[in-house]
């Protein structure tokens, strides 16, 4: 293919995103430099401010290398605002999918993760490094999941909703609407939304959360 944009270069997981598109052979070939602060992109590709993207780069698949799932929204809007129209899925060639898979446009799946057959994943679900995701999942759109976490068969996640590195779900778990789970807690009933889970077992220590770092996917 002729390649991607990165749409959104401030976030450090980009570094681990150039990797996964290096081993799958797929050049980047510019950077959107959506906000004012440092850029995590290589040196080789140019990067340009939102305004000022060439018309022929709008016409590439973009991808969002956000974990925050409200910011990952908001820079996808912000994209399809300046022209942008294909979102991209990047699943890192070390990871073995089953036959049986389906997910949304802009889905990201880093190195070293495990996806459990018969899974959905809706729009911009971002899966970290080393993830094990069972069999029969189902993750609502922007869902962003730690490194190292482990989702047992049948979770089901609303959108937006976080499970930090290394926290466990244990089977047919319902994770509600922008909750999030903490890095480490085990999680062993049901978590409504708006609620944040910590501990072993988890245990809901509020019920107020407007979302990941405090912000909602809407």
């Amino acid at each position: 293919m002729n390649g991607v944009v990165i749409y959104g270069t401030g976030s450090p997981i980009l570094v681990d995103v150039e990797e996964s598109l290096r081993r799958a052979g797929i050049p980047v070939r510019a950077g959107v430099r959506n906000r004012e602060c440092d850029s995590y992109l290589s040196a080789e590709p140019p990067t340009f401010a939102p305004g000022a993207v060439p018309a022929e780069l709008k016409k590439l698949p973009f991808l969002v290398p956000l974990f925050t799932p409200a910011h990952r929204q908001e820079a996808a809007r912000e994209a399809e605002t300046q022209g942008f129209s294909e979102p991209f899925s990047l699943i890192d060639p070390t990871v073995p999918l089953p036959r049986v898979i389906r997910y949304a446009a802009g889905l990201y799946v880093n190195a070293g993760c495990t996806v459990g057959a018969a899974s959905e994943f809706g729009a911009f679900v971002f899966i970290n490094r080393g993830a094990s995701i069972g069999h029969h999942a189902r993750l609502d759109r922007f869902v962003s999941i730690g490194p190292g976490a482990v989702l047992a068969a049948f979770v089901t996640m609303g959108k937006g909703a976080v499970v930090g590195a290394g926290a466990v779900v244990l089977p047919k778990i319902t994770i509600g609407e922008n909750a999030v789970v903490g890095a480490g807690a085990v999680v062993t009933h049901d978590v409504p939304g708006g609620c944040l889970v910590l501990g072993n077992p988890g245990q809901i220590c509020r019920r107020d959360l407007a979302g990941y770092n405090g912000v909602a996917v809407d």
